[in-house]
């Protein structure tokens, strides 16, 4: 009898297999051979067993003889590709290449049956030794399915690419993101939308500091998911407030676009105080945020004053504290709010002052063009009344004279020039 017969006989367990049993069952038949694993694998597939032990099958082989696929850095197998093949670089990569390969075609086709943090690791190394496209796509799409799994570390993939300028790639997240974002909403749960959120956010954080990634890059992962993912968007501030930090030479008009993408009602106190006095974020953030915080404060205002008789209850859409606020929480609360007003009436006083100007412009130049337009310069204090007086003049001069007078006092008037006389 042969190693598979032997091996698919004694596979006749209908539930989960014993980890040590496993791992003295690889290392002794199938670490060696990829072929006779792949055999292997069919056989267990064919006897009924479960998608989640040959998920969980494949990744312990991958792991002994691939340590990259390892969740421990510095555990490595002892019959590893790089000790087992003293060859060249060259070989070393075409196996890898062909051992991942090997590995994306036996993938069980059921979500869940592999760690997404190990389809992301072998999605590093497909990167990096070159797979063919197709296997790529198929792990980005197995990815995309359980995102929510996946972990920052893990989603930090480098790139390999030398057109990409960016030391992540950006790119591959936003394909992934865009990925989960389009599955179907029955396939996805809530929670797992607001991981993927939050996960992005800490993303956005790590790549901001890179002085290569582009606005565009920065904007489309960070709008990637709808707007009711985030339940707070402190973590997308932290983000944007890191990228303008890292890039300094963003213009005016590209920082109220990178600001859009916050929702100031979304802001805890602590970073809408933040954002209040970052002096990086344009004035109409500032004041978004401010006016914000105004009425956050005005409903708390009408919510206690419902206990104390002073304003009606005005229930619509809020609900009740869950406990009473200590003493010092609401000193604490009471000089944010004395310093967002002050912050506020500052900013509502330059807003004041810029408006009296540009009306003072625009009268000054209105002004101007008026007397322009009539010939005359705004200077002259007696232009006007010069101006109408020589008006009603002519007028009454004009109107004791006939048409026929007038033509005739005309051709009387008219002197040729002196240039004519003198040539004749």
């Amino acid at each position: 009898m042969n190693k598979l017969a032997l091996a698919e006989s004694s596979i006749t367990f209908p539930g989960k297999l014993n980890q040590s049993i496993a791992e003295c069952w690889f290392d002794d038949a199938c670490i060696l051979d990829m072929d006779y694993f792949v055999k292997t694998i069919s056989g267990i597939k064919s006897k009924g067993v479960g998608s989640d032990l040959i998920g969980s099958i494949i990744v312990h082989y991958a792991s002994k003889w691939l340590p990259d696929l390892s969740s421990d850095d510095a555990k490595k197998g002892p019959t590893s590709l790089e000790e087992s093949s003293p060859e060249s670089v060259t070989a070393s990569w075409m196996k890898k290449r062909f051992f991942v390969e090997t590995l994306v075609g036996i993938l069980p086709p059921e979500r869940d049956s592999i760690p997404c943090n190990f389809l992301l690791r072998l999605l590093r190394t497909a990167n990096m030794v070159g797979v063919e496209p197709s296997y790529r796509a198929e792990l980005e799409k197995r990815i995309s399915w359980q995102l929510d799994q996946a972990s920052l570390k893990e989603l930090m993939i480098p790139s390999f690419s030398h057109t990409c300028g960016t030391l992540l790639d950006v790119e591959l997240v936003i394909r992934l993101v865009k990925r989960f974002a389009g599955v179907d909403e029955g396939a996805r749960s809530g929670i797992a939308v607001v991981k993927v959120a939050k996960l992005v956010d800490c993303y956005l954080a790590e790549a901001a500091l890179d002085t290569n990634l582009s606005l565009d890059e920065f904007i489309t992962l960070g709008a990637a998911l709808p707007s009711h993912a985030r339940t707070m968007d402190d973590g997308l501030y932290r983000a944007i407030d890191t990228y303008l930090k890292a890039h300094p030479g963003v213009s005016k008009q590209d920082r109220k676009v990178l600001c859009r993408l916050i929702d100031c009602r979304k802001l805890s106190p602590e970073a809408s105080l933040h954002a209040a006095q970052n002096k990086r974020l344009p004035v109409r953030a500032v004041i978004q945020v401010l006016f914000s915080e105004q009425t956050k404060l005005n409903r708390h205002v009408d919510w206690s004053g419902s206990f104390n008789g002073t304003r009606s209850p005005n229930t619509a859409g809020l609900e009740p504290p869950g406990r009473c606020m200590s003493k010092r929480e609401i000193n604490g609360q009471q000089m944010e709010i004395k310093k967002l007003k002050e912050e506020l009436q500052r900013v509502q006083s330059q807003c004041l002052a810029m408006q009296m100007q540009m009306e003072k412009l625009m009268d000054k130049k209105k002004g101007f063009f008026k007397w322009r337009k009539l010939g005359i310069m705004p200077s002259l204090k007696s232009s006007v009344s010069v101006f109408e007086r020589i008006e009603e003049d002519r007028e009454a001069n004009f109107g004791r004279q006939t048409p026929t007078d007038i033509k005739a006092k005309l051709v009387r008037g008219r002197t040729p020039p002196k240039w004519r006389k003198s040539m004749s």
